[in-house]
């Protein structure tokens, strides 16, 4: 059988925003496994603390808020301690509805637009700059690759529906920077892609009512469910491992196209 380089988890540090819940937990979960020493990044202090001890080894929580530069460089450095940085998957985000204008027709709530732009944007683009720097002073492996980033935006960057132009605003801005990062990286040997997740079997999801649910499982080709979050985890370590797959957004939702006005 043919055989390809591909970056090894296996002695690698990690770094995953949004690590204590969700996509970032399914993600924490198999990096560990495969034997990366990861640092788990979140707000939820009690969450990533009892993940961090399960897990054991040395994987690690750090409380951070994303959108602030100083506790990011902080924790990226952290990362580093064990193994060099090669990995970050940004996992940190948050969802809401809020319209353009409100029904009274007053504007858009702009606390609820900053928010959105601080958390799934800037928060994403602070964990990118900061670990590219670290991952950019590694030692190359074949290929000179020194590292690779992955963030997560949303079926919604290109398919926001009502209530979500804050959101999909945000998680568009991701799908925007993935190119130019990518290649604005390539000299150094740092790769960086996006996924973009349809419906997910997370938290968040669970939260939505039955009706919305059902409305959004009914669109998805096949299978018809939302994804697993280690559906999502195991694409997260194909790309990790496959050194090809560059400057990529990848949809993940089963073929999943919005056709209806309801939230998403």
């Amino acid at each position: 059988m043919p055989t390809f380089p591909g970056m090894d988890i296996e002695g690698a540090g990690a770094i995953v925003s949004g690590g204590a819940s969700g996509l970032g937990e399914a993600t924490v979960r198999r990096l560990a496994a495969g034997g990366a020493a990861v640092t788990i990044v979140d707000l939820n202090t009690d969450r990533g603390e009892a993940l961090a001890k399960e897990l054991g080894g040395p994987t690690k929580f750090v409380k951070v808020d994303v959108s602030n530069v100083e506790q990011v460089a902080e924790a990226v450095a952290m990362a580093g301690e064990d193994f060099p940085l090669r990995i970050d998957v940004n996992c940190a985000g948050k969802g809401g509805t809020v319209g353009v204008i409100r029904e009274d027709g007053t504007p858009h709530d702009f606390g609820h637009l900053m928010d959105m732009i601080n958390i799934n944007l800037v928060g994403a683009f602070n964990m990118l700059s900061h670990s590219a720097a670290a991952m950019a002073q590694n030692e190359p492996l074949e290929d000179g690759e020194r590292g690779v980033v992955i963030n997560v935006a949303s079926t919604s960057a290109t398919e926001g529906q009502v209530g979500y132009a804050a959101y999909s605003a945000a998680k568009a801005g991701l799908v925007g920077l993935t190119l130019p990062a990518a290649r604005d990286l390539a000299d150094v040997g740092i790769r960086v892609n996006t996924i973009s997740p349809g419906s997910m079997g997370t938290p968040m999801f669970a939260r939505a009512s039955d009706q919305v649910r059902a409305g959004l499982i009914a669109q998805i080709p096949f299978p018809k469910r939302s994804a697993h979050p280690d559906e999502f985890a195991h694409l997260v370590v194909a790309i990790i491992e496959n050194r090809y797959i560059n400057g990529e957004t990848i949809r993940f939702d089963a073929g999943k196209r919005v056709n209806s006005p309801s939230p998403a």
